[in-house]
C-alpha cells in the first residue's frame, strides 16, 4: 500500500510501485507489462476525471495491491470528486484518435472493474481484480 500525489507527472511512480511488487511476486514480463498499464490507466483518470487535471492539487491518491488464493486485487483510493460508474465508459474502438481507451484496456486486461463504496474519508474506491 502506498500513498502518491494526485499529478500526471507523479504517475511513474505508480508504476514504478507495481512493478516492484510484481518483482517480489515472480509474475511473468508479459503479464506484468499489461497489469502496469491497467493501474497506470486507472491513476491517470483518476487524475484526469476524479481531479480534473488540476495540477495544484495538493491531494493524494492510495494505491493498495493484495493478492489472496492467487486474485490479486489492485485498490485505489481517491477524494476526488464523485465518480458515476452508469457514465464510465470507452470511446467507439473504431474512432481512430488519440485517448479515451483507458476503460476499454483496463478491462481487455483485469478479470474485473468495479466501483465501490468508498471507505471513509475516501469519496472513489476503484478495485481492479486479475485471476493469477
Amino acid at each position: 500500500k502506498r500513498d502518491f500525489e494526485v499529478n500526471s507527472s507523479k504517475l511513474k511512480h505508480v508504476r514504478s510501485f507495481c512493478r516492484e511488487v510484481f518483482e517480489k511476486l515472480n509474475i511473468n514480463q508479459e503479464l506484468k507489462d499489461e497489469l502496469v498499464l491497467a493501474i497506470a490507466e486507472a491513476a491517470q483518470n483518476i487524475v484526469k476525471h476524479a481531479y480534473k487535471d488540476k495540477p495544484d492539487v495538493n491531494e493524494i491518491m492510495v494505491a493498495e495491491i493484495s493478492l489472496v488464493n492467487n486474485e490479486m486485487k489492485i485498490a485505489f483510493y481517491d477524494m476526488g470528486s464523485p465518480v458515476d460508474p452508469n457514465k464510465v465508459k470507452h470511446r467507439e474502438i473504431d474512432n481512430i484518435k488519440p485517448g479515451g481507451l483507458g476503460t476499454f484496456f483496463m478491462q481487455e486486461i483485469m478479470d474485473a472493474v468495479e466501483f465501490k463504496d468508498g471507505k471513509k474519508p475516501w469519496i472513489n474506491h476503484l478495485v481492479l481484480t486479475k485471476q493469477l
